[in-house]
C-alpha cells in the first residue's frame, strides 16, 4: 500500500525522459559520473597525504627521542 510498484516507477521514468530528453539525461549522467570519480580521487589523495604526514611525525618523534637519549648519556658521562 505504501510502496512504489514497478508500473508506477516505469511511468515516472517515462515522464522524466519526456520532460528532459535522452540527450540531456545522458549528459547529466556523465557529469554525475565524472563528479563521483573526482571525489574518489580527491579522497584517495587525502589518504595518501595523511599517511605521509603520519610517517613524517613518527620520524620526527624518533629523531627527537634519539637526540634526547644522546643528551642524557652525555650528562651522565660528565
Amino acid at each position: 500500500m505504501g510502496g512504489i510498484s514497478i508500473w508506477q516507477l516505469l511511468i515516472i521514468v517515462l515522464i522524466v525522459v519526456l520532460l528532459f530528453g535522452t540527450k540531456k539525461l545522458k549528459t547529466l549522467g556523465s557529469d554525475l559520473g565524472e563528479s563521483v570519480k573526482g571525489f574518489k580521487k580527491a579522497m584517495s589523495e587525502e589518504g595518501e597525504k595523511d599517511a605521509e604526514f603520519k610517517k613524517s611525525i613518527e620520524s620526527q618523534s624518533s629523531n627527537s627521542n634519539i637526540q634526547t637519549d644522546t643528551k642524557t648519556k652525555d650528562k651522565e658521562q660528565a
